[in-house]
């Protein structure tokens, strides 16, 4: 059986359809990644597999293929991670095999297993939110993706266990807030932070006392 997780190629500022397509056969063991990948996308392989087993999972001893279609359209940059991380989750049962139907998903992934920024979140929020379908990104990119529309769904988790058990359903990841509003929020709680430490005006004009003897 094939996994399929939707993902994008960009071309200048525009993001085009991508899927990965994910296959666990019998046979010797391999891993490889076809359709026009670069360098980046090849190293995914080494990322990938570090970030499963940091996660609790190894790999099966069989023969993965992964495929990037269209294969004649060139696929640049690490974000392709995290949809072959969670294509080959979901082919070997660790997260529902129907859980990423809804979702484009992009991300790097670290050895450790926690996400990392990749550029290009907000053209692929864009044309996911075009094809009516939700968003998976880094934590650290979910509030740049919140700016393609206030009524999408956006999962930005900080690492591939927590996305895994959200996808499960036995944790809850909050949709991400646009940056300014998380800005304006910060900004407004140091100034009443500091307007809290900060001296009154009739005290700072308060003169002191002495005792004259």
């Amino acid at each position: 059986m094939v996994q399929r997780v939707a993902t994008v190629a960009f071309e200048g500022i525009e993001a085009r359809s991508v899927t990965v397509q994910v296959q666990v056969a019998p046979g010797l063991p391999a891993f490889n990644v076809v359709g026009l990948p670069d360098k980046a996308v090849s190293e995914a392989r080494e990322r990938v597999r570090a970030a499963l087993t940091a996660s609790g999972l190894a790999l099966p001893s069989r023969r993965i293929t992964i495929n990037l279609a269209p294969a004649d359209l060139p696929k640049e940059g690490s974000h392709y991670d995290l949809p072959i991380a969670l294509g080959l989750m979901a082919a070997i049962g660790a997260i529902p095999p129907d859980a990423l139907a809804g979702y484009v998903v992009l991300g790097e992934l670290g050895l450790d297993g926690a996400t990392a920024p990749v550029s290009g979140v907000l053209p692929a929020a864009i044309a996911a939110n075009a094809g009516q379908k939700g968003l998976i990104c880094p934590a650290a990119c979910g509030a740049e993706a919140a700016w393609a529309s206030p009524e999408m769904e956006i999962v930005a988790p900080q690492s591939l266990i927590r996305l895994a058990n959200h996808l499960k359903g036995t944790q809850v990841l909050l949709r991400p807030q646009q940056r300014s509003a998380v800005a304006r929020r910060a900004r407004s709680t140091s100034r009443t932070s500091a307007a809290r430490k900060a001296p009154s005006a009739r005290s700072r004009s308060r003169p002191r006392v002495g005792i004259i003897s």
